[in-house]
């Protein structure tokens, strides 16, 4: 990734483009049922594997490990080891996280309001 300066000296159709395709990339990675509900309950409060693991109900281990990694990966969480024995490790929401979080519980907030709009569009579609 290029430094400040260099992003400076691109046009800024450079940087809206650059923009656009992260967003689509990002947004196909996290929107699954178990990258949302993760982001929902580590929002809460920082919070263990096992302690998400439950909270969550019905993920793998395999799954809640690929979706903490990606989300990791694209700067929404953050993984915190302590070094005890065995290792503890904790997980939290970072300030983008938190930033998402707030724009998936606007999305929740205009499905309650828009409920019987689109449960009737349905049903005569």
């Amino acid at each position: 990734m290029g430094t400040r300066q260099e992003i400076s000296e691109l046009p800024p159709d450079a940087d809206l483009a650059r923009a656009d395709s992260l967003a689509r990339e990002i947004f196909a990675e996290i929107a699954n049922k178990w990258a949302l509900l993760i982001i929902e309950f580590v929002g809460q409060r920082t919070m263990r594997f096992g302690e998400l693991r439950d909270a969550i109900g019905g993920i793998s281990h395999k799954m809640l490990t690929q979706n903490l990694r990606m989300l990791e990966h694209n700067g929404l969480i953050t993984r915190t080891v302590h070094a005890t024995v065995p290792p503890r490790v904790e997980y939290t929401l970072t300030e983008a996280g938190q930033a998402l979080r707030t724009v998936v519980d606007g999305m929740c907030d205009w499905t309650q309001r828009f409920l019987p709009h689109i449960e009737a569009a349905r049903r005569d579609g």
